[in-house]
């Protein structure tokens, strides 16, 4: 059997799919599983054994220059990539529900109309499958696959899941220390709203012992590493990494703080300890929640299908609450 699993961005959205990998074949041995994806993100499925080949679209790039052009040379690529017994979209997008149905296979499949956000996506597929929208994201992706090639599996196989992300090789990186606990903080996210403020990263550095890591992807991210660097000035800025780096160094820390956004994600990917923070987006959705892995939400009332990108309510966090959790986590 082979099949395309349709997962094109972002980086968190990508690494709660790619979970499903591991379950497949253990199930499946002899199945052939093919991705497509945002060539940005190639490098965080790139090494990964159980991926068979990786089909690159560059919607992205059409999307920035405005470039009709551009566009339908990518959907036209769609029919290079071969023939499958099944295409599986795992966005839910009618961005991806179209790329899905344009690949050349036998069965498109999807959640239906009432388990998406944009639901006329669903008209794309031809077979669909039910699963509340609001409903933990970890588990409504492990549950389309599991109905779709007929096998089951339960919370506890979450829990004992592998780590699954891969890199190239294991980067030596200078900054970790030998002696204290090694801690990256993600100060931004891919909306103003879902960061904790500043002030109230660096009081959190100030108030553990530990080596701070900041990490960071553009240059407001810079930007707010050096404004905490000036509030605390123990904290590291790194250097801006790519994928294959960032994999490497969360794999080489003890924990990673953050808000709802790729590093911390990959945090539970790699079974490291994380904290992750939410405010406008629903912590119960985006993350799965282990003995190791902890969250902290606002008291925010939450929309996962019509996020509010106003709801500062991260800034009512306390941080003596993630001090406390971070120093639990670290023992």
């Amino acid at each position: 059997m082979r099949i395309a699993i349709v997962k094109l961005s972002a980086l968190g959205d990508i690494i709660h799919a790619m979970v499903v990998l591991q379950f497949i074949k253990k199930n499946i041995k002899d199945i052939k599983i093919d991705w497509v994806v945002e060539e940005s993100y190639k490098e965080l499925l790139e090494f990964h054994p159980d991926i068979n080949k990786i089909h690159v679209v560059n919607f992205r790039e059409a999307k920035k220059k405005k470039s009709v052009y551009l566009f339908l040379k990518e959907l036209k690529k769609l029919r290079s990539f071969g023939t499958f017994d099944m295409v599986i979209d795992m966005q839910g997008l009618i961005k991806s529900a179209v790329v899905s149905r344009l690949i050349s296979s036998q069965k498109t499949i999807g959640f239906d109309n009432s388990s998406l956000r944009e639901g006329v996506a669903s008209i794309f597929y031809n077979r669909v499958f039910k699963f509340d929208y609001e409903r933990n994201i970890i588990e409504r992706n492990l549950a389309l696959i599991a109905d779709t090639l007929n096998f089951n599996f339960f919370h506890k196989n979450i829990d004992e899941k592998m780590p699954f992300l891969y890199s190239s090789r294991n980067y030596l990186i200078s900054s970790i220390s030998l002696s204290l606990p090694n801690i990256i903080l993600v100060p931004g996210a891919s909306f103003k709203a879902k960061c904790l403020p500043v002030e109230m990263i660096a009081e959190i550095a100030s108030k553990i012992d530990a080596n701070f890591l900041i990490i960071w992807g553009n240059n407001q991210e810079k930007e707010m590493a050096i404004k905490i660097k000036k509030l605390s000035p123990k904290v590291e800025i790194l250097h801006k990494m790519s994928l294959d780096e960032l994999i490497s160094l969360i794999g080489q820390v003890d924990l990673v703080l953050g808000p709802d956004t790729g590093p911390t994600h990959m945090a539970w990917a790699l079974n490291i300890p994380s904290i992750t923070l939410f405010g406008p987006t629903p912590g119960s959705r985006n993350t799965y929640i282990t003995e190791i892995n902890k969250i902290i939400e606002s008291n925010s009332i939450v929309n996962p299908k019509k996020i509010d990108k106003n709801d500062e309510s991260i800034k009512d966090i306390k941080t003596y609450d993630i001090v406390k959790i971070t120093k639990q986590l670290l023992g």
